[in-house]
């Protein structure tokens, strides 16, 4: 069975798409990563060609390494790029991923710390997916999935999976059988610009006391309660939210773990991430987003340095 991978990107993400590469390199994956972007390629990217292997007008390939290539695919919608994922994942199914077996999206601020075999496996049970920290109880009687309840019934749909904890939408991985699962993510989020006052190009726009709070990821939630596809669940520890993880590590705060000044950030009471030291254990191969290695080595420094301020002085 092949697998394929996509992320989208824009601006200076395109670090995080260099250490995604390179971690599901570590891992083992073997195959296509999709990158989907808005704006200018990266001066890594150089060696990138047009292709004629599907038909996406002005798509680039490059090879990573051995067995792996990633595909660029310039991108045309006003869409935050968080709310055009299931969109995203259905053109490639339809299109240049036709022939995958499955599909499994990432963040470009996540990078893989396990066997790529494991994930594989995981599709196997259903749509895969991570909770959340925030909210990551959210039971069934919780008044915010009482209301998705409503709107389920609304739409003509029934709830079918028992899921009692907050999805995040930066991870999800399934095989083409699942695809409804990414029908009913986007018929959600057209719900939300709709009806429920989202503007397609913000990712936020009301209180977390409505019923879209964050539009793509709270249409997720609601696509795992009714889309009628098995849901197979790893909790926070998957995305390293919480201690023990050894699946993802997803760098959700900003400054970005390429932006950030660990130093300053220590001195401010905030040591490192156990996902900002990832990003940078895996810069340097087979994709070299810093052309300068000393960057490398004085950015490693500086996180041991931060972290170990951070044993003694931490604002929360």
């Amino acid at each position: 069975m092949s697998y394929a991978v996509c992320t989208l990107f824009e601006g200076n993400y395109h670090y995080g798409v260099a250490a995604l590469s390179n971690s599901l390199y570590k891992g083992g994956f073997r195959g296509s990563i999709y990158a989907g972007y808005r704006g200018k390629l990266p001066a890594w990217s150089d060696h990138a060609k047009e292709t004629t292997l599907f038909q996406w007008q002005g798509a680039k390939t490059m090879k990573i390494g051995e067995g792996l290539q990633i595909h660029f695919l310039p991108l045309d919608t006003g869409d935050h790029f968080s709310n055009y994922k299931p969109v995203y994942m259905l053109r490639l199914f339809e299109g240049p991923a036709k022939d995958a077996e499955g599909l499994v999206y990432f963040d470009p601020d996540i990078v893989i710390k396990c066997s790529w075999d494991f994930f594989e496996n995981w599709l196997g049970f259903g749509v895969a997916v991570v909770h959340e920290v925030i909210s990551n109880d959210m039971p069934a009687s919780h008044p915010i999935r009482r209301g998705w309840e409503e709107l389920i019934k609304t739409s003509n749909r029934k709830v079918t999976s028992d899921i009692r904890s907050y999805l995040n939408g930066g991870f999800c991985g399934l095989t083409k059988s699942n695809t409804e699962f990414l029908k009913v993510w986007s018929e959600f989020i057209e719900l939300a610009y709709s009806d429920h006052g989202h503007h397609r190009s913000q990712l936020k726009g009301h209180p977390r006391t409505t019923l879209f709070y964050c539009a793509d990821q709270d249409a997720m939630n609601i696509a795992a309660m009714c889309c009628g596809c098995p849901i197979s669940e790893i909790g926070p520890d998957g995305m390293d939210f919480v201690g023990g993880g050894w699946t993802m590590s997803h760098a959700t705060t900003k400054p970005k773990p390429w932006n950030n000044n660990f130093l300053m950030s220590a001195l401010k009471g905030r040591p490192p991430s156990l996902a900002e030291h990832n990003y940078w254990m895996n810069v340097l191969y087979p994709l070299a987003p810093y052309q300068n290695r000393s960057r490398i080595k004085f950015k490693i420094l500086c996180l041991k340095i931060a972290s170990f301020i951070g044993r003694f002085y931490r604002r929360y």
